[in-house]
């Protein structure tokens, strides 16, 4: 049918009235209106130009030998005396015309900031500078500066540079507070994303406090500003141009930005650059305990009426807590002030805490919270310690006489640990309580994974010493109207770990 402009201009009048009526329908809800435009901010300009004389290039080289660059074919293992044998070497030591086997030159860049500029130090992650020769710091205007390595911080992936204040001048910026940020904020991220120089990108704040399993003390920001390889070490700004993050990483199948990059945050990192540049290492607190998360078995065992904290698995011998001030067994719901919500917690606030310092812990140890006080060693020291030692509960074991038979619990074979045991099992000396001997397939130990060879130590946090005792405990508990087995397990060479099982 043909639409005649009388038609046309009705259709108008009707599309424009139904409009109208969907417009009045959708704003009658009260909520908030945001303060932002639809699209975004209506610019980023005077944001991007203040900052991005301080946002610097990281172009690294270093020298491998020819038979271990990138892509290199390994050199194949022939049988002694192969007659291939002096063809093999001849190629594959002198390819390339590497004559002197010197090796050949791996550049890579990055990304960095400046944060002083008397001083001329420079930040940027950890990985961008890794074994590296040489590090060159290449500014907006087209200034190349050799840079030193003031230290770094595996750890985190932090890295603090340093260059001559005196070669160029410099724009700094400062470190804002991450923890004023929240989900929905405006960011903008600067870099070097596949080499291009000074890129600026905006987007927000997607989530925070997010563990991607990258090292101990995971809490990115993530931001779905576009990130890019050699966005790595840049700046992720907030609103007013401060410094709330370190682009570190991006999860991308393809290798270039889907939205979802990852920055350590400013809270995190600050503490960590000021150690590298007054020490040129760092200088963590450490409690000295191994610990596990508290699951919803654990916590009912323990009598808690939620899952929270961090539940201390082992002390470490000669750390901080080895007197006895804490104990395996103890769930840890505070430190120094702040609420241990998660496993993943306790770290980070422990290392952010200062060597020396006694700070209160508050636990629940049998079912009661009660308040410790500790004084902290440092991580550094102790990492030896916690590598070459093994965890020790520091508790009484009891001073039972141990019974020479064996019993079947909750789908375990229990003995006497003995020099027959110890010997079968290779079992350290040190390592107390009852051997288990047998797991049945398909029971509930073996879905808790629990293995031959292990010791249970405590039930419920009650030393066992005798496979009667375990049966006595269990029993006990039983009849206590409890529906899970808290079980303290030593490995062989004596490391502990809690594991729960159900008792039905």
């Amino acid at each position: 049918m043909t639409s005649t402009p009388l038609l046309r201009a009705a259709r108008r009048t009707l599309i424009a009235g139904t409009a109208a009526l969907l417009v009045s329908t959708v704003a009658a809800p009260s909520f908030v209106t945001p303060t932002f435009a639809a699209d975004g901010p209506a610019s980023v300009a005077d944001l991007a130009q203040g900052v991005l004389g301080a946002v610097v290039n990281i172009s690294t080289s270093q020298t491998v030998k020819g038979t271990e660059g990138p892509g290199a074919v390994p050199m194949p293992q022939l049988p002694e005396g192969s007659p291939f044998q002096d063809f093999f070497d001849d190629f594959f030591k002198n390819r390339g015309g590497d004559k002197d086997n010197s090796g050949q030159k791996v550049q890579s860049l990055g990304s960095g900031f400046v944060i002083d500029a008397e001083q001329g130090i420079v930040v940027t992650n950890n990985h961008v500078i890794a074994d590296a020769d040489d590090i060159e710091v290449n500014f907006s205007d087209g200034v190349t500066l050799k840079a030193t390595l003031v230290g770094t911080d595996t750890k985190t992936d932090v890295a603090v540079l340093k260059v001559d204040p005196k070669g160029h001048k410099l724009t700094a910026v400062k470190f804002g507070d991450s923890t004023k940020m929240r989900v929905g904020d405006w960011v903008m991220a600067v870099g070097n994303p596949f080499g291009l120089g000074g890129t600026v990108t905006v987007g927000i704040v997607s989530a925070r406090n997010r563990d991607i399993n990258s090292g101990p003390y995971d809490d990115f920001i993530q931001t779905d500003a576009a990130i890019n390889r050699g966005n790595s070490g840049g700046p992720l700004f907030n609103s007013a141009g401060e410094v709330i993050g370190i682009n570190t990483a991006i999860i991308s199948p393809s290798g270039g930005s889907i939205g979802i990059g990852f920055s350590i945050p400013s809270q995190l990192a600050s503490g960590v650059v000021d150690q590298l540049r007054q020490f040129g290492e760092t200088r963590r607190g450490w409690l000295g305990v191994r610990i596990q998360p508290v699951t919803d078995d654990i916590a009912e065992s323990l009598g808690m009426a939620t899952a929270k904290g961090a539940l201390v698995a082992g002390v470490i011998k000669g750390g901080p807590v080895d007197n006895g001030t804490i104990q395996a067994g103890d769930v840890i719901i505070k430190f120094d002030g702040k609420d241990i919500h998660e496993m993943r917690d306790l770290p980070r606030v422990v290392a952010e805490s200062p060597v020396g310092k006694a700070v209160d812990v508050l636990i629940v140890r049998k079912g009661v919270e009660q308040t410790v006080k500790v004084t902290l060693g440092r991580l550094e020291d102790g990492e030896k310690l916690a590598s070459g030692g093994n965890g020790n509960a520091d508790q009484d074991k009891g001073n039972k006489a141990p019974a020479v038979s064996t019993a079947s619990v909750l789908g375990m074979t229990v003995g006497e640990l003995n020099d027959e045991t110890r010997k079968k099992f290779s079992i350290a000396a040190d390592v107390s309580g009852v051997v288990i001997t047998d797991v049945a397939k398909d029971s509930a130990a073996a879905e808790r994974g629990i293995q031959p060879g292990e010791v249970i130590t405590e039930i419920a946090q009650e030393s066992v010493a005798t496979p009667k005792d375990v049966m006595d405990r269990i029993g006990a508990l039983k009849e206590q109207g409890r529906k899970n087995a808290l079980l303290m397990l030593a490995s062989k060479t004596g490391e502990l770990r809690f594991v729960t099982i159900r008792m039905d």
